[in-house]
């Protein structure tokens, strides 16, 4: 593996990311990959696919060459311009929840639904 080059690549995705007001599991889930393992990638511990490397510059919209370190600077769209993918829009705690339920059987889903009514039941009572 080379070093320099998943150092490099993975300090661009962090920059990125990081601009974006994404969350490692963020960028991981929409990418495809465990969190556990973006992680590693942008330490610099590893080297992803190209396929990978090719999600990750979509999702992170960064041209590859920045991504690989051969541009100028590391792109980030600026905030008006900003693609929005799904879960931008809300908070850590509620894309967190939402990869959390997406993984559930459709049985825990329904359960977890009465859990989610009984506790707006109890908010409206006085």
């Amino acid at each position: 593996m080379d070093t320099e080059l998943a150092g490099i690549l993975g300090a661009a995705a962090r920059t990125v990311r990081v601009r974006m007001g994404l969350t490692q599991a963020d960028v991981a889930d929409r990418i495809g990959m465990a969190s556990e393992v973006y992680g590693r990638l942008e330490r610099g511990h590893m080297l992803p696919s190209v396929q990978n490397l090719r999600r990750l510059c979509v999702v992170l919209n960064i041209p590859p060459h920045n991504m690989l370190g051969l541009g100028e600077e590391f792109a980030a769209p600026a905030p008006k311009e900003k693609v929005r993918a799904r879960g931008d829009e809300e908070p850590p705690e509620m894309r967190r929840l939402l990869r959390n339920l997406r993984r559930l059987t459709p049985v825990q889903l329904k359960l977890m639904n009465l859990v989610a009514s009984a506790m707006q039941q109890q908010k409206k009572k006085p």
